[in-house]
């Protein structure tokens, strides 16, 4: 599939951006382009074009207005000691990407295109991606139904969207412990539902149950399943983790998919991960009670959750309607500091990538 290329003709200046990159937050500011296609269902997918980043025309009729027909995903590139960019698992988000169309009946996106687009965009911004440790360029695909109508079926176009951000240190000062809320009066996602999909309506319904946890003083909410309101699924929009025991003999281990859980890339990279530090690791059903009173007899030494944004939060305190309780003092694990510095040593290029994780882009 060709790519058509018209770059933006007045990026930001090399002293602009530089002040950008000095301190860029997350998602405040974007590059100087973006990758789109069309798709319609007469003519399938279009070329992929990169154009200068800009505004998107929407008709008030169009469908993703009215019936929330959308996905997107999250990756980064992530700068290299050479001075070079890599990727990091992107085929894994081009997987993903496509199950998530599937489930919101929208068109597939071939994984050859997207990453292709990613590929041509990072190119194309490559000054854009930060040089300091724990620093990236994001990259957001997202895919909307563009179709103009008021009728409830799936879309017959869409429209393709690829733009980038860099991204500062999710942790100033060093990894801050975050204190959880575990709501049983909201559920994320129920079996047969979305959950396992990337789409904005997750996130949408996550918002209430997030109000409520900043109103008990806590930073995240934690979601349990929706049939018996007992067993532990996620926190926010990141996947759990639970440390089980104390030194070489610990085990790593993480909520089961049960088709209302994110299938987090993280998360797969995590296991592996542990695995290869000499940790037991896999996957348990775990409910509230076992997890208060694994806290309480010492068997769950640490807890922490796993995302692209952030890549790992270490759990320091958890509150509840029934009872609030500690991990160990409340500070970062050393376990979860383990694993966090050794995903990121991988990604930043300071240590070795056995697995074949990066994808270098230049």
């Amino acid at each position: 599939m060709a790519i058509s290329l018209t770059p933006n003709k007045t990026p930001l200046s090399e002293n602009a951006r530089a002040a950008i990159l000095a301190e860029p937050g997350f998602g405040k500011y974007f590059t100087d382009n973006m990758v789109t296609a069309t798709w319609s269902f007469s003519s399938g997918w279009s070329e992929l074009r990169l154009v200068p980043y800009g505004p998107l025309s929407l008709d008030p009729a169009t469908m993703v207005l009215h019936y929330g027909q959308e996905i997107f995903e999250g990756l980064k590139a992530y700068r290299q000691p050479d001075g070079g960019v890599a990727l990091f698992r992107p085929e894994q988000n081009a997987k993903r990407f496509a199950r998530s169309a599937t489930r919101l009946a929208l068109p597939a996106l071939p994984e050859k295109l997207f990453l292709e687009s990613v590929n041509a965009l990072v190119n194309q911004d490559r000054d854009w991606v930060p040089t300091q440790a724990d620093e990236s360029l994001y990259l957001r695909p997202m895919m909307i139904a563009t179709e103009v109508g008021l009728g409830v079926r799936p879309s017959n176009r869409a429209e393709y969207v690829l733009i980038a951000s860099p991204a500062g240190a999710y942790f100033k000062g060093g990894v801050r412990p975050v204190t959880v809320w575990i709501t049983t009066e909201y559920v994320r996602a129920a079996p047969g539902g979305t959950g396992e999909a990337k789409c904005g309506g997750n996130y949408a319904a996550s918002l209430l149950a997030q109000q409520s946890a900043a109103a008990q003083g806590c930073d995240q909410v934690v979601w349990l399943d929706a049939v018996h309101r007992e067993y532990v699924e996620e926190m926010g929009g990141m996947n759990l983790y639970f440390v089980m025991g104390q030194g070489p003999s610990a085990r790593v281990v993480t909520p089961k998919l049960t088709g209302t859980l994110l299938a987090g890339i993280t998360r797969d990279s995590l296991l592996t991960l542990a695995a290869d530090l000499g940790y037991g690791a896999g996957e348990i059903s775990i409910t509230v009670d076992e997890w208060r009173k694994g806290v309480a007899d010492g068997e769950i030494s640490e807890v922490f959750a796993c995302g692209t944004a952030a890549v790992i939060t270490p759990v320091g305190a958890v509150k509840s309607g029934t009872g609030d309780w500690t991990h160990g003092s409340g500070e970062s694990g050393p376990i979860a500091l383990q694993l966090r510095a050794a995903l990121l040593g991988i990604q930043g290029g300071t240590l070795p990538d056995e697995h074949g994780w990066m994808a270098r882009v230049s």
